[in-house]
Formats: structure tokens, sequence, C-alpha cells
């Protein structure tokens, strides 16, 4: 079986960055934008510092802020429409993972009509179609959404969410400015920087990984190791770093797929609506434990790129352990709580069965079962 990369046709990186928006909308003679941009960044002008550029430039564009922080159905159905009657040629998503999954699907559901029930994108859809040109702006440092083929839909009915796996939605550019992301708070940097170092371990341990990943998934782990804490106390070289970092884990998982820590986390939001991230950062380090043994020599390297000294004297006992126990540390510094109050016993069951039926789960480098998902679950009950 062939091994397959899909990457964005071009992507720029660096302060400044965002000044390529202009020249890459003339370039392809696009007419309008559809501007894709959750309701806090506009409210705190982090999405003018793009719709100025369109502004000076004479660019046409419609805003499209229905957006919530866990994307639903209904956000994308309402966008869909609102598309429809704009006019737009082409998207761009300006924000985290919810501005650019919602304005994925709404481009997927444009150019593939069919599939306007959104439920039906679930998993591997069959859509035929390229979605709308997108040029994906990130303002967060974690999702790596400007570089994936996956998106992910709450279903606020079924209280579950969703994720969608199409090589048609890949933004066609991405434009990765740190200056974009040095108005997120001390919280957000934090969870959607272990959101980024959760896809580089389970993308670096997944049953599809292969050298190529490989190779991306630890320069992620490094870069993330060494930048969060300062990304956290907001320094340029911390900016800086994290915004590569996640890119180029998003570069390897998009590939390869994650594994249960993510499955755990999406149903985690689906049903208390925690910040992705922070669920990410609470299963990590238990789902850890749980695969070693099916790891073989990784997590020697785990910890070597997170800046473990010593390790090639370790035992793998050892080197296994001091890998998970750099994680933790790593999510303590930034201030990730270990334990989730909202989780209850009674929940259990739902919550592990939504979790086996994640698209993630099957990734896993070890079969897991509801029961087990039970087990990892109830680590995180206080």
């Amino acid at each position: 079986m062939a091994n397959r990369i899909m990457l964005n046709q071009t992507s720029y990186h660096g302060c400044g960055a965002i000044q390529e928006i202009v020249n890459e909308a003339k370039a392809h003679g696009f007419q309008k934008a559809f501007v894709c941009s959750d309701p806090d960044l506009i409210k705190f002008q982090v999405t003018s510092k793009v719709t100025d550029l369109l502004d000076q430039n004479g660019l046409a564009y419609q805003m499209y802020s229905d957006i919530k922080a866990n994307p639903t159905i209904e956000n994308v159905q309402h966008g869909v429409n609102a598309f429809k009657e704009c006019g737009a040629d082409y998207i761009i998503a300006i924000g985290g993972g919810s501005s650019m999954d919602t304005a994925k699907a709404i481009g997927i559901i444009v150019a593939n009509p069919e599939f306007e029930d959104v439920r039906s994108l679930e998993g591997v859809a069959p859509t035929k179609n390229p979605c709308v040109p997108i040029l994906a702006v990130p303002t967060t440092a974690g999702t790596a959404a400007e570089v994936t083929i996956n998106y992910v839909i709450t279903d606020v009915e079924k209280k579950r969410k969703f994720v969608c796996v199409d090589p048609h939605d890949m933004p066609i550019v991405a434009i990765v400015d740190p200056d974009m992301m040095s108005s997120m708070p001390k919280g957000l940097t934090a969870s959607t920087g272990m959101d980024a170092l959760t896809h580089a371990i389970e993308g670096y341990t997944t049953k599809a990984a292969w050298e190529m990943t490989d190779m991306f998934h630890l320069k992620a782990i490094e870069i993330i190791s060494k930048s969060l804490r300062g990304a956290v106390d907001n320094t340029k070289e911390g900016r800086e770093g994290m915004a590569l970092g996640q890119y180029i884990a998003g570069m390897g998982f998009s590939n390869v797929g994650l594994g249960i820590a993510h499955s755990m986390a999406h149903t985690l939001g689906a049903v208390y609506d925690t910040p992705h991230g922070v669920a990410c950062a609470m299963m990590l380090p238990i789902v850890m434990e749980y695969n070693a043994e099916c790891t073989g020599e990784k997590f020697r390297e785990i910890a070597r790129a997170m800046g473990v000294q010593g390790v090639d004297g370790m035992s793998q006992e050892e080197y296994r352990k001091a890998a998970v126990d750099a994680v933790r540390k790593l999510s303590s510094d930034v201030g990730i709580p270990a334990k989730l109050s909202a989780v209850k016993e009674e929940d259990l069951q739902f919550l592990a069965e939504s979790a086996y039926a994640d698209a993630c789960r099957p990734g896993n480098p070890k079969d897991t079962s509801v029961e087990d998902l039970k087990e990892l679950f109830r680590k995180i009950m206080e």
C-alpha cells in the first residue's frame, strides 16, 4: 500500500505573512471573499487585521460570524445559506479550529450540495468536488486546521462530535502569522498548545505512522516542548515557535490519523463543552501509559525530543515513564488541570461508547474496548 502525503498548495510563515493574502486573492482572480471568523475575534479586532488589508486593496468581502467554539450543524447550515446569498467565490477562514472547521464544512457542502444535511459528511465521505477555495489564517497555535484534511462538527441533538476526513477540504493557502496569535490569552495558548502536542505524539505513535510523518512529528514535539511555556508568557520566541510547531504537527497527523486521546477529548467536548485542548491535555498522559506496551522504542524518542537527558542509558520502562512524566510536567507548568469534576460515574458508559465510535479510535496503536475506555475516563474523575 502506498503512503500518501497531502499539504497546502502554498503556505506562508512568519510575522507579517498576512500581507500575502492580497497577493494570493489577486493571483487567483477571486472576486469576493466569505470571511469566516468567530464573534470574539471580531470584537477584539483580530479579524480586522485581515479585513483592513482587504479594504485597503479594494477587495470585496462578506463577514460570517455565526460560529461557536464547538461548531454545530446549524452553524454550518446557516453558513451555507449565507455563502450562496452573498455571491462569494472563495473563503477566508480566520480563527482557531472552530472558524476553520466551519469554513471547511461550508465549502464542502457548497461544492457538494448532496451533503447538505451535514451528518452525512461524517467519516470519509465520498464527496466528488474540491471545496470552495479556502485561505486559512490561524489565530491559535494548536489545531493546525489550516493544513489538515479533517474537521469536527458538533451534533447538539445527539450530544456528540463527529470527525470528517476529506482530502477535498484542504485549504489551498495557509497564512501562519505569529502576529495573528499574539492576542491569545494564557489559558487558550496553553490549551491549544497541548492540543498540538497531542497531535504530534498521537501522530507519531498511530498505527499508520511512517518515516516521513515520524520526521514531522518528532520535530513538532521538540519545537512545542521548547516553545509552549514561552508562548504562555507571551514571548516573541515562544509565539513564533508554537506557530511553526503546531503547523508541522498538522503536516504529519493529517496524513496518518490520531488515537484515543482525541476520541475521548471529542466526547468530553460534546458532552460537557470542555475546551478541546484541555480535554486532550487531560487524556494524553493517561492514554500514553495505556498505549506504552505497543509503541516499541518510540517513547524514548518522545522523551528525547521533550528535552529529557540520558534517555539512551534508560531501560524501556524508565524512558517510557520519562516521556509520560515530561508531558504531565509541561501540562502542569502551563496551568492545565488533571481532573474534570463534570465527569460522573453514570456518564461513563455513554462517554466510552461515544469515544469508541469516534473516527480517531481505529488509529490507536493499542486495540481498545468500551470497557477500557470507561476505565481511562475514570482516571480524570475527581
